[in-house]
């Protein structure tokens, strides 16, 4: 909640218009106690398809995401001077690097794309791409979007289009 706020507070101040959190290092082996999980997140993001070890995995990836919820609420009541709110302006990409965790598997990677940007994203939908669609393809997007025009980055095959407004 800490980092998030002093992002918004930076969004807020116009000190930056872009940044960067990891919420958590690799091989992390913080324990979540605050939210009942007494167990290293790395030894259970290894879960071998133990069906408690998933539960309290989900409990902790649950509690990320609430946490960033938050975050863009709070953007979302943030005004941005007459151009509607700090979300309506924002393009905010959270999700992770793992698809699998215990297989080290990057297919399907989850991800959520939230905010306006300005005007350029269309949004309320779920969009799901062939299995082995680069990353990148999302990451040029939102580059383009964001006014750096690139024809591509690093293994990206093209665009996405489903979220142009």
């Amino acid at each position: 909640d800490l980092m998030y706020n002093l992002m918004a507070l930076a969004y807020q101040a116009d000190l930056t218009r872009v940044m960067t959190f990891m919420t958590d290092r690799e091989v992390s082996m913080r324990t979540f106690t605050h939210i009942g999980i007494s167990d290293a997140f790395h030894p259970l993001s290894h879960h071998q398809n133990d069906p408690a070890k998933m539960a309290r995995l989900m409990v902790i990836q649950e509690y990320h995401t609430k946490v960033f919820a938050r975050f863009v609420d709070k953007l979302a009541a943030l005004p941005d001077g007459d151009n509607g709110s700090m979300l309506d302006n924002a393009m905010l990409l959270y999700g992770s690097n793992m698809s699998n965790s215990n297989a080290h598997d990057h297919y399907p990677l989850p991800a959520v794309l939230v905010g306006g940007g300005a005007g350029t994203l269309k949004g309320g939908m779920h969009v799901r791409y062939d299995q082995r669609t680069p990353m990148a393809n999302l990451l040029l997007t939102m580059l383009n979007k964001a006014g750096v025009t690139m024809d591509q980055l690093g293994d990206s095959t093209g665009l996405v289009s489903e979220i142009h407004a």
